[in-house]
Parts: C-alpha cells; sequence; structure tokens
C-alpha cells in the first residue's frame, strides 16, 4: 500500500469511527435541529414583515434566509468539534490515535470528514423544514449535490480551525467560550441574515472577507438564484480556506497532548 492509499484508508476509517456515533446517539442531531427551525419560524416570519430588507430576485425573506440559517447550523456543528478532541485527549484516545502508523494529516481530514457527515445530516433537515413552510427552493440534483459539497467543505474547514484552536487553548471551557465568542460576530458580519447593501461600510469589509459569506453566496446560487457567475471564486475561497485550516490543525495538534 503505497503513501496515498494509507493516507486515504486512515482518513476513511477515523471518519467512519466518528460516523459511528451519530448511529448509536442521534439526540445531538435532532436537537441541534431546534435552533435552525426557531430561525425560520420565528425570526424568519417576523422580518418577512420588514420592507426593503428582500433584495430583488427573490421571492420572500424566507427564501434568502434559508441558506443562511443552513450555513450557520453547519458553522455551529464544525466550530465546537474542538472541544470532542479536548475530550479524548482526557480519556486518553487521542493519545492513542497518534501512537499509530496514521499521519497526523490523516487524523485531521478524517475528524473534519466526520463533521462534514454531520452537516449534510443538518442539511437535509433544513431542506425538509423549508418544504413544509413553502420556502421555494430549486431542487435540481446537481445544485443540491453541490450544496452538500459546499456543506462538507464548509463543516471540514471549522472543523479544522476548531481543532486548531483546541490546540492552543486545550480546556472545554476555553474552547467553549471561544467558540461562542467567534460564532456570533462570524454569523452578524456576514450575507447570512440581511444584504451587504444594508451594512455600514466597515462591516462590508469584514464581510468581504468573512468565509460565511462566500458560503451563504454559492448556496444562494444554487438553490435560489440559479445565478453560477460568482460562484468559481465563492468555491475558491472555501477550498483555500479549508486547505490552510487543515495544514494548521495538523501541525498543531500535536502540541494538544504536550
Amino acid at each position: 500500500m503505497n503513501n496515498g492509499q494509507r493516507f486515504a484508508s486512515s482518513a476513511l476509517t477515523i471518519a467512519e469511527m466518528e460516523a459511528r456515533k451519530i448511529r448509536h446517539d442521534s439526540t445531538e442531531l435532532w436537537m441541534r435541529g431546534v435552533q435552525p427551525a426557531l430561525w425560520l419560524l420565528i425570526f424568519g416570519e417576523v422580518f418577512s414583515t420588514v420592507r426593503g430588507l428582500v433584495p430583488t430576485g427573490y421571492s420572500s425573506y424566507l427564501q434568502y434566509l434559508a441558506p443562511g440559517v443552513l450555513a450557520q447550523s453547519v458553522l455551529f456543528i464544525a466550530i465546537f468539534y474542538g472541544i470532542t478532541i479536548v475530550w479524548e485527549r482526557d480519556v486518553g484516545l487521542l493519545t492513542k490515535l497518534l501512537s499509530t502508523p496514521s499521519p497526523r494529516l490523516s487524523v485531521v481530514v478524517g475528524k473534519a470528514l466526520a463533521a462534514g457527515v454531520r452537516g449534510v445530516f443538518q442539511g437535509i433537515m433544513i431542506f425538509a423544514l423549508a418544504l413544509i413552510i413553502g420556502v421555494q427552493l430549486r431542487f435540481d440534483p446537481l445544485d443540491v449535490a453541490g450544496v452538500f459539497v459546499v456543506v462538507v467543505l464548509f463543516a471540514m474547514c471549522f472543523a479544522s480551525f476548531s481543532m486548531t484552536l483546541a490546540s492552543l487553548l486545550k480546556t472545554r471551557d476555553r474552547m467553549m467560550g471561544i467558540g461562542q465568542a467567534i460564532t456570533i460576530p462570524l454569523f452578524f458580519a456576514s450575507n447570512a441574515i440581511y444584504p451587504v447593501s444594508l451594512m455600514p461600510s466597515w462591516l462590508q469589509t469584514i464581510s468581504a472577507v468573512n468565509p460565511l459569506s462566500y458560503v451563504v453566496n454559492a448556496m444562494r446560487a444554487m438553490l435560489i438564484t440559479g445565478d453560477y457567475s460568482g460562484l468559481p471564486l465563492d468555491i475558491f475561497a472555501l477550498l483555500v480556506s479549508t486547505l490552510f485550516f487543515v495544514a494548521c490543525a495538523s501541525v498543531m495538534l500535536k502540541r494538544l497532548i504536550e
């Protein structure tokens, strides 16, 4: 078995081990579905009455909001993934895993892929809810597949970012605090819940470098507008961010057990 095959086998094995946890206990996934439901059913319905909030090309505010809520849900899953890594360090699982012949990069990629699987489940729940409440989305098979690819990449990006933070902070309490401190500013400094044109100029600048904005743009292009002109830039920005944080997590992971 060459190095590439060994890496792929290790990463997929770790991802499968993580996904098996979902099969044994899916309570967390269902509980995480409550928050996006509240955003769509309460926040979305209330802000549907605000004039000027719906950009041209969208039939309703709920239609505009749905991709943003999906991106937010995946972000919340991924950003707290480092807490799991710290727990595995505390009970000795991470030390055993890093002592195997598997390269650290495959460990990071495998766990990040598992976060992507959780994100896909979240996407399925939000799609189902959107259909139930009558949100008009484009369900072309290629577009839906593209959205799931974006979901997986986005989850991998921020799960790797979370693992990098875990290597620096090293405690679950610190990870919980920093996770909450990061997710809310990222969410509100993006185009997830309101158009960039309504933001002050300084916030527009932040939104332009916010990975969440590119994810939401890509999802809206595939699910609503069908305008793919900006999609290459969105995917490129997401790929670069994902590769960067995967590399960072791979380099920093060993510090967690020191």
